[in-house]
């Protein structure tokens, strides 16, 4: 029996491609940073189980590895699952993206999985749109950023530089720094055609920071790589994507708000190192949903760093969106007999 008393009955299995993904998400940018928002409500208020990521490592493939983030949220979205996210940066240069993905939607009566979805996509838009939001909310007690950099200009840059500009964000300059110059140069291609601002690729990280207001950390690092504390001496509002980019004395100069205290500092994040370095958690000002909610306010005499872990209720949150569009569109490609054996007895 399910919850409602219901007789119990497995749901059909439906896969959905990453174009249908893409489809029901293209447009939808507002909609999504509100979804998101929601979402770290719920979380805030206890109404979701988020245990820590589960992280597949491999010894003879040592830059590699392969994340699990199960999840549950409640709310209206009320869906169980599990996002399985591979990193392998090697395939930078065989020319395909780093991540691949899926996401397992599970339903809360029976437990059987109704849904799997490409969902590199998803995570994605999912980063992004928690960026725009963080952006949003950070800014509005500080003079609003017209200066933004990127720091690493891949799929998630593009992503979160989409989101800023369809919830209302605009630019006098926008600056871009990338390791590869022909990633820096695609990156501008881009910008040329989708942002009026002034864009200028900087040869230094040095001059992307100091020259920007919002600096967003989008890279592949695995380890802090910039160190230098005066570079943000201008105390710009820091989105820092990435999360392992940033020294612990630059987070211990500044004022920082993370998406879930216990999760992000973990796994040798730059907050979890500036924990290391000073035994306490003092640096950190608390979550996004407290600053939402009113209980922080955030400082302006200093640097402001968002560092999200990113939480797989998000993903779960999106993820079902994208489902319940599909569905109501009748799109649904379901797999006929995907459970086989469905009968308890006999």
């Amino acid at each position: 029996m399910t919850a409602t008393g219901a007789p119990a009955t497995a749901p059909p299995f439906a896969v959905i491609s990453g174009a249908q993904v893409h489809d029901a998400l293209q447009g939808r940018e507002s909609r999504i940073v509100g979804l998101v928002e929601e979402t770290y409500r719920l979380h805030g208020a206890g109404d979701s189980v988020n245990p820590p990521s589960y992280f597949l490592r491999f010894p003879d493939r040592p830059t590699a590895r392969i994340i699990a983030l199960p999840a549950s949220i409640g709310g209206s979205v009320g869906v169980d699952g599990l996002k399985w996210i591979s990193s392998y940066p090697d395939n930078v240069a065989a020319g395909i993206p780093r991540a691949s993905a899926v996401l397992i939607l599970n339903d809360r009566d029976t437990g059987y999985p109704f849904a799997c979805l490409e969902s590199s996509i998803i995570s994605a838009t999912r980063t992004a749109a928690s960026a725009a939001l963080a952006a949003d909310v950070l800014s509005r007690g500080r003079e609003r950023p017209t200066r933004v950099g990127f720091f690493g200009v891949g799929l998630i840059a593009r992503y979160i530089h989409t989101f800023l500009a369809a919830t209302g964000w605009s630019f006098d300059e926008i600056g871009v720094h990338d390791l590869s110059s022909d990633n820096a140069a695609g990156f501008r291609g881009y910008l040329d055609q989708a942002d009026p601002g002034r864009v200028t690729v900087h040869e230094t990280a040095e001059q992307l920071i100091r020259s920007s207001d919002l600096v967003v950390f989008a890279t592949v690092a695995g380890r802090p790589h910039v160190e230098d504390v005066t570079w943000f001496d201008h105390h710009p509002l820091v989105l820092h994507v990435s999360l392992r980019d940033l020294a612990p004395e630059i987070l211990l100069a500044s004022a920082n708000v993370v998406d879930d205290v216990e999760h992000c500092l973990k796994a040798d994040t730059s907050p979890h190192l500036a924990e290391q370095r000073t035994g306490t958690r003092d640096f950190l000002l608390g979550t996004l949903d407290d600053v939402i909610a009113g209980r922080v306010v955030p400082p302006t005499d200093r640097p402001l760093i968002f560092s999200p872990f990113g939480l797989g209720v998000l993903d779960l949150a999106v993820g079902k969106y994208v489902y319940d569009e599909i569905s109501r569109a009748g799109e649904l490609h379901i797999i006929d007999d995907f459970f086989r054996e469905l009968r308890r007895y006999g």
